[in-house]
């Protein structure tokens, strides 16, 4: 059996199924409303991990079932608090937009990705779903090795082999950045709606968060600038994105 690995940022039209990895965040959940308008059935996965922010789960939870999922599974996967020391999986840890001496924030969670989307294949591969989503960026990050592209393309070229079965790593928001995915919840007209429902804060904060941290940091700057010109950055996403 011949298996190609055709990871991407483009929505897969020819699929009709797709697992969306969904923390109930900003990223996420944009994913998640462009994936309602363009599959059949789609899945969503949460990971409970320990995280700083738990309430995540409570929010992934409530937003999967107001946006009308076919399915929606947590998973523990407590194994990884256990082995991964973060500011996200400790709250002894203050969070610091600083850079640690491995040139990386102390948000990072070491092999996160990497377990979440390998599991999210398991799942893909149950249901028989030929795409996985994921929210990852490169473009506006907080520089996670985890969210390059080239990580991205090279672990779906090894899903692929280990699975034995054609699937499609996708990644809508790969090359925005905060502004244009603000813009690419309104273009589906859920702007508001991601706005207040959404989890990204590190301090468990829904909506606005608590202003200060560097994901509500983040979060806010791209929305100022979207709502400070949203023509141009609505533009700017055309080009970028297949709607």
């Amino acid at each position: 059996m011949s298996v190609h690995s055709t990871s991407s940022d483009a929505v897969d039209t020819s699929a009709r199924k797709a697992v969306v990895v969904f923390s109930g965040g900003q990223d996420s959940t944009t994913c998640l409303i462009q994936a309602l308008a363009h599959y059949d059935e789609v899945h969503a996965i949460t990971f409970n991990y320990g995280q700083r922010h738990s309430q995540e789960i409570a929010v992934a939870q409530a937003i999967a079932g107001e946006l009308g999922v076919t399915a929606h599974k947590v998973l523990d996967l407590s194994l990884l608090n256990e082995l991964a020391i973060s500011s996200l999986t400790r709250d002894a840890i203050p969070v610091s937009s600083a850079l640690q001496d491995n040139g990386l924030p102390n948000t990072f969670v070491p092999g996160r990705n990497i377990l979440f989307l390998t599991l999210a294949a398991v799942y893909a591969y149950q249901v028989g779903a030929e795409v996985v989503i994921t929210g990852v960026c490169e473009t506006d990050f907080s520089g996670y090795p985890d969210c390059r592209d080239e990580f991205v393309k090279a672990l779906n070229q090894a899903l692929c082999l280990g699975l034995e079965k054609p699937l499609r790593l996708v990644t809508p928001l790969m090359w925005l950045n905060k502004a244009q995915t603000w813009a690419l919840a309104d273009r589906y007209g859920r702007l508001d709606y991601v706005r207040a429902r959404t989890l990204t804060c590190y301090n468990g904060l829904v909506g606005e968060g608590c202003g200060e941290c560097p994901a509500c940091e983040l979060r806010a700057r791209g929305l100022q600038m979207y709502l400070a010109d949203r023509e141009q950055i609505q533009a700017q996403l055309a080009t970028k994105v297949a709607l």
